[in-house]
């Protein structure tokens, strides 16, 4: 079975490659069912290093994908410098042809970012947390480029039907943003329901990227798609990735 892909519809150059994987296509057991791609969440490790075979050989990728110890914070590694098991980051960035910048998630939103010349390219790993942390902001200034020359592509997340958060989430977006009120509207008990798509969107405009794409899933109700850590609790990673090509 071939693994099921979301391709990212952006204007990106032909040089950069970019995909999110789906929950299809892989070999690992319930609940994990079947395309987990990451090794922290209890799944066998010899069944995630078969799904990571199989997504290197569909994809024909250039080489591994440097995957993250992911804390939800903001640091933006040099893709190329990555020890994967040492480095704890939330996003990694590269201007190396070759080099796979990728980041794991089951509802946490995951944005990739290239320039106009298709010569940088960073994937970030984007829940409440860090969106409210600045890791959109870090990323785009590790990559030392004007906002106005990024393109930024919002992959597959819980949607805003179904981020219940409380109001102590919504009160720390607004003291940094009164903007961000617009990505909140009220639910039962005094709790408010939260769009990450219209939070990324706020902070990509704060540094000037306005070129933004999709935003069109939710992996919360979309569950033959996706996994969904709020709806599943021990549950599977997709994974979104990125490169440019030799």
């Amino acid at each position: 079975m071939s693994i099921e892909l979301i391709v990212p519809e952006w204007p990106a150059p032909p040089q950069v490659r970019a995909f999110t994987t789906t929950r299809s296509g892989g070999v690992s057991l319930p609940p994990y069912d079947t395309l987990n791609l990451a090794m922290h969440v209890g799944d066998d490790a010899e069944a995630v290093a078969e799904n990571r075979r199989r997504l290197h050989a569909q994809l024909q990728l250039p080489s591994e994908p440097r995957w993250l110890n992911q804390v939800h914070g903001t640091c933006a590694a040099d893709a190329a410098l990555i020890d994967t098991a040492q480095c704890e980051a939330d996003a990694s960035h590269t201007a190396l042809p070759g080099v796979v910048c990728a980041v794991l998630t089951a509802d946490c939103l995951p944005l990739l970012l290239c320039n106009r010349a298709g010569t940088a390219v960073a994937a970030v790993h984007a829940g409440w947390r860090g969106l409210h942390a600045g890791v959109i902001e870090q990323t785009v200034r590790a990559m030392n480029l004007p906002g106005e020359e990024l393109l930024a592509w919002c992959g597959p997340a819980i949607g805003s039907d179904a981020f219940e958060v409380g109001a102590e989430v919504r009160d720390a977006f607004i003291s940094v943003d009164p903007l961000a009120e617009h990505a909140f509207r009220p639910s039962p008990g005094g709790r408010w329901l939260a769009d990450l798509y219209v939070l990324a969107h706020l902070r990509l405009a704060s540094v000037g990227v306005t070129q933004v794409y999709g935003g069109d899933h939710c992996t919360f109700s979309e569950a033959q798609l996706f996994y969904s850590y709020r709806r599943e609790g021990k549950t599977g990673r997709m994974a979104s990735l990125i490169w440019i090509e030799a």
